[in-house]
């Protein structure tokens, strides 16, 4: 369990804040490229980190990322009109670039000295693969994008989406980095079929963790029963601040072969959160059933609506069937990210850890809290974090796969771990 002082330092993200600052010290994906495709199109809201801002592409194809007020009088920006390299507000026409720069002041004397000091907030952006990134840290210490290997990859070989979650990232993430809870969320109450990997999470419903430090975060290994001699292990990647990779389901003889997916964790404020899920196959380019399945809105991480929202929620009881729950179901609702989300939000906006009872399975969890509050309470003392300056540190892979029984598993899954080298350009 957490102190309820540590609790709400792990899960308040507000400017200022420890943890706020922490995730500030690090690029985050912040809004999918389709939601501002066109030049000189509508601006779009943007909540991040418990800041209200707009994003918009100029002219140019420059993406920008500014307070999403005016500064004359405060309008809101999102009723701008975007048009010649910048967003105009309507109210007194007073312009602003993507570097939140006024540009033009119409209301105000051709002569007005002002009219360049005039400033609103706006942060570093990048765009990779269909994802803009933001930076909203310090500008004397911009860190280096993260190199994940599905940032890189060719067209047809990667998928990034998004859904809204309506709880604290922090309790997000850790449902992402528990391996243990697959044998009974994600579980069916019929017959077990499918994947080798199924029948070693029925059989074997308490794996032993082994959780180790990594320079990227943390390496979460879980440990099962599998064919006399061997063992069976999901190795989970938690990367920092809020990024989760997920172990592949394979036949284990290729691992590094197949294709796998993660998460970003992407605070809104300290009670919503953007549930990013993206995917790399490095080996292979995706077929169309496969690019339909892993990302858009209605794959297997939707369906959402047009804004990116779950179309199963709180409010219907994410579409609980209890005549499924009784027969083939474990939980009676459709889809690993819906069961994820309805456990996930039932505990509340901020789960309450100082009422936890905490056992074996949770080691992983327990770490993550610690090295997150390590880092904040770091950074506060001026140490900022060493993983954001290196974006190489990012390059790393989930696995899964059988290992002899007196083979450690940082050992046998050493080179499977290791993402694709980074092409020079």
């Amino acid at each position: 369990m957490l102190s309820r002082q540590d609790n709400e330092t792990l899960t308040s993200v507000g400017p200022g804040t420890p943890m706020g600052e922490l995730f500030r010290r690090f690029w985050l994906p912040a809004l999918l490229s389709e939601e501002i495709a066109e030049c000189d199109g509508a601006p779009v809201r943007l909540r991040l980190l418990c800041e209200d801002l707009v994003a918009f592409r100029d002219t140019e194809g420059r993406v920008g990322i500014v307070d999403a007020y005016c500064a004359h009088r405060r309008a809101g920006l999102f009723f701008g009109r975007n048009e010649d390299c910048g967003l105009r507000c309507v109210y007194h026409g007073w312009k602003f670039d993507v570097n939140g720069q006024c540009v033009e002041m119409p209301s105000e004397p051709h002569d007005n000295p002002q009219t360049h000091s005039v400033r609103i907030k706006a942060y570093l952006t990048a765009e990779r693969n269909g994802v803009v990134w933001v930076y909203m840290g310090p500008r004397e210490s911009v860190p280096a994008l993260p190199d994940f290997e599905w940032s890189r990859l060719p067209e047809r070989q990667h998928t990034a989406t998004k859904r809204l979650q309506s709880c604290n990232w922090a309790q997000a993430v850790e449902g992402g980095i528990d391996s243990s809870h697959i044998s009974f969320l994600h579980s069916r109450t019929e017959p077990v079929a499918g994947a080798p990997s199924n029948r070693y999470h029925a059989s074997d419903r308490h794996p032993v963790f082994e959780v180790s430090d990594a320079e990227h975060g943390l390496v979460i290994a879980a440990r099962r029963h599998a064919e006399p001699g061997t063992y069976y292990w999901r190795v989970t990647q938690f990367l920092l601040p809020c990024y989760t990779m997920i172990p592949p389901v394979g036949n284990f003889t290729e691992s590094s072969q197949e294709p796998y997916d993660g998460h970003a964790w992407v605070p809104i404020d300290d009670e919503t959160t953007w549930t990013w899920s993206f995917s790399a196959s490095p080996a292979r380019v995706y077929r169309d059933e496969e690019m339909a399945f892993r990302g858009g809105r209605q794959g297997f991480w939707g369906p959402v609506d047009e804004g990116y929202r779950p179309l199963l929620h709180r409010d219907n009881d994410y579409g609980i069937d209890r005549a499924r729950q009784r027969t083939s179901n474990f939980t009676g609702i459709e889809g690993i990210p819906n069961q994820d989300a309805a456990v996930q939000e039932s505990m509340g906006p901020i789960v309450d850890r100082s009422q936890e009872r905490l056992g074996a399975s949770d080691r992983g969890i327990v770490r993550f809290r610690r090295l997150m509050l390590k880092l904040a309470r770091e950074l506060e003392q001026g140490q900022a974090p060493a993983c954001a300056n290196d974006g190489a540190r990012y390059n790393v892979r989930p696995v899964s796969m059988l290992l002899p029984r007196d083979v450690p598993v940082l050992d046998g899954a050493a080179a499977l771990m290791r993402g694709a080298p980074t092409q020079p350009s």
